[in-house]
């Protein structure tokens, strides 16, 4: 690791990350920054900006009523920071463009006018092609579109594809880095993108920077991808969303309040740092490093990505010094032929209704409400000729609902009674909705919580996925006032790309026991664990704590295991992948989420809470372990 390093931070893992990130990161860091990276777009962003697009609220969303962009990014970046960017030479690369890159690049170079700043210190690129929606039916026509099955999958699998009667809303391509690149070798300072795979943003400037060969050099162009993966969630990397909390809660420099944002340090080899502003709260270790890595993977062996496929399964994470992780060992093959294409449709409208309920008996009396106020509501409608609920889910939040069969609180005397309900016509649940305040004086004591109002019904969208060939896809470029140019996807395929390598056997990997019996103790004195969500599907990913537990995790942590234990939240399979190069394992758990982020009716809608359910789960330790447990 000779050369200089590129160093990259990203501000945003979320549309609604805090608007002091990129602040942050530019006044701390100052010229030693060489790109600011933003990612707002998920999979449920990409509903919210189709449905406003559609709605009458989308003037809200953008300059002069295009609607579809982030603007908060125009506002809380491009307007606050400037002067800063120019002073310091920082380029910003982003997907704030979400559904019309272009109007964001208008909203930009219209701040740039506006600040004062000459127009040829700064170069604003936007990359469009992505969004493809008014070209399905050709595609279709022609047998270009493909169900997407994950990796793991089989036709069981697969999530719900609209009908001919759903309006598809948005349908949106994963592009790769190379556009990205080839806008910064035209000199570009700011590069707004649509929908393109998180990492990309990271991996277009190391192309750029390093003048990798995008068609070439797999096991770099992996290394970068898994350095935008590890950062494109922001804080996640440096102690947020961490299993053990309060080492980053309260750690240096204020923890939570203070929470610094991740940087890579990346060099020409594909090696990297992990680390993050000195005097900033958080940490940065293998342990917050790792936990990241896992997140909203499927098979780690095969992470496909437009550019490359990558397999993380040896990646080795070294604490070189407080606050910094070397990051090495990630191999890389080349991509398929296919893209993976997200797509929004709408199915009916939901509504969540919520009451609070205390006193004795608290979680039976709230079960009971739930019931009575969805066979009342029913009866309505029968009765006016509607048809009742297409679905429905009672939800006794904090009794540990979600635990199932595994909860062990349902003494508590205070109880969120949250009720979520699926219907064709918003009238019904209009009528849902009167239905929840009489609760209050026919039904159970202890109720109160209704004072905001009655609420509202809301689109029901229903993420889904197809794959489409890359020959009939091109990006297009725009770079400050220049024509469009088309860039076609170009280079070698390999759709046997997908096919995992075995990992080598390892010798020493079987647990022995030791003499002096056992004593259970819960998953999380062994590991640390992180889980999200892809569609219908999520995955935990689960990191010993010491080497020396990972054939014990290994042994007890077989798929029958886990789904057993989480079967009252999984309905379709698990599958576990290893990961030797960190000791961890990753279970993949299939229509686990009651149809994905837009459309589940559940509380906990993409997995966020999976990894600390599982963590609960009681392991056999030898006993002489615990008094160093």
């Amino acid at each position: 690791m000779t050369s200089k390093p590129v160093r990259i931070g990203c501000y945003s893992a979320f549309w609604g990350d805090s608007v002091s990130a990129a602040s942050q990161l530019v006044k701390k860091e100052k010229e030693n920054l060489d790109y600011l990276v933003g990612d707002y777009l998920a999979e449920v962003t990409m509903g919210i900006l189709a449905s406003r697009r559609t709605s009458s609220e989308k003037s809200k969303l953008g300059g002069a009523g295009e609607g579809g962009y982030i603007a908060e990014f125009v506002t809380f970046v491009i307007k606050r920071l400037l002067p800063d960017l120019v002073k310091y030479n920082i380029k910003v690369i982003t997907n704030a463009g979400g559904l019309d890159p272009l109007a964001c690049k208008q909203a930009i170079e219209k701040a740039i006018k506006e600040s004062g700043i000459e127009s040829d210190k700064l170069t604003v690129a936007a990359i469009t092609g992505d969004d493809i929606l008014n070209q399905v039916d050709e595609f279709k026509q022609k047998r270009e579109i493909h169900d997407f099955m994950h990796i793991i999958g089989n036709e069981s699998d697969l999530e719900n594809l609209p009908s001919e009667e759903n309006q598809i809303i948005s349908l949106n391509a994963y592009l790769g880095a190379i556009p990205i690149a080839k806008a910064l070798d035209s000199g570009a300072n700011i590069v707004v993108t649509g929908r393109c795979v998180d990492s990309a943003l990271v991996v277009g400037p190391l192309i750029h920077e390093f003048k990798w060969n995008p068609h070439k050099d797999w096991d770099k162009l992996a290394s970068g991808s898994l350095a935008g993966h590890i950062i494109e969630c922001g804080c996640q990397a440096t102690g947020g969303n961490f299993t053990d909390w309060e080492e980053s809660a309260f750690s240096d420099h204020n923890g939570w309040i203070n929470m610094g944002y991740p940087i890579v340090e990346c060099f020409e080899n594909g090696d990297f740092f992990v680390t993050k502003s000195k005097e900033t709260g958080g940490i940065v270790t293998t342990a917050t490093v790792g936990e990241q890595m896992l997140y909203e993977i499927l098979d780690p062996g095969s992470y496909i990505l437009p550019d490359v496929v990558l397999d993380l399964r040896n990646v080795r994470l070294i604490q070189v010094g407080k606050d910094k992780v070397l990051v090495t060992g990630a191999k890389g093959r080349p991509p398929t032929e296919y893209l993976k294409v997200s797509g929004i449709y709408l199915d009916g409208y939901k509504m969540t209704g919520s009451l609070l309920i205390g006193g004795i008996d608290a979680w039976k009396k709230a079960s009971t409400v739930g019931f009575s106020i969805i066979m009342k509501t029913n009866i309505i409608l029968n009765q006016l000729g509607m048809k009742t609920f297409r679905d429905v889910n009672i939800e006794p939040l904090g009794a540990e609902h979600t635990y199932g069969p595994h909860a062990k609180a349902h003494d508590t005397r205070e109880v969120i009674l949250n009720i979520t309900v699926h219907h064709d016509d918003p009238q019904a649940l209009k009528i849902f909705g009167m239905e929840l305040a009489p609760a209050a004086t026919c039904m159970a004591p202890g109720i109160t919580g209704s004072g905001s109002g009655r609420p509202r019904p809301s689109p029901c969208l229903v993420h889904f996925s197809y794959l489409i060939p890359k020959c009939v896809i091109s990006a297009h470029l725009i770079v400050g006032h220049s024509e469009t140019e088309p860039i076609p996807f170009e280079g070698p395929t390999n759709n046997n790309s997908i096919i995992t390598p075995p990992l080598p056997e390892n010798l020493n990997d079987d647990f022995e026991s030791e003499t002096g019996g056992t004593i259970k103790v819960p998953l999380i004195r062994l590991a640390w664990g992180r889980s999200g969500d892809k569609g219908d599907t999520c995955n935990i990913g689960i990191i010993a704590r010491e080497s020396k537990y990972y054939p014990l995790l290994k042994k007890t942590l077989t798929e029958k295991v886990v789904k057993d234990y989480m079967a009252h939240l999984c309905k379709g399979r698990v599958k576990r992948y290893e990961l030797p190069g960190c000791n961890g394992l990753n279970f993949v758990l299939t229509k686990s989420l009651g149809g994905g982020g837009l459309s589940s009716l559940n509380i906990d809608k993409q997995g966020k809470t999976y990894a600390q359910m599982l963590l609960s789960f009681g392991v056999d330790v030898p006993s002489n372990w615990f008094s160093k447990l």
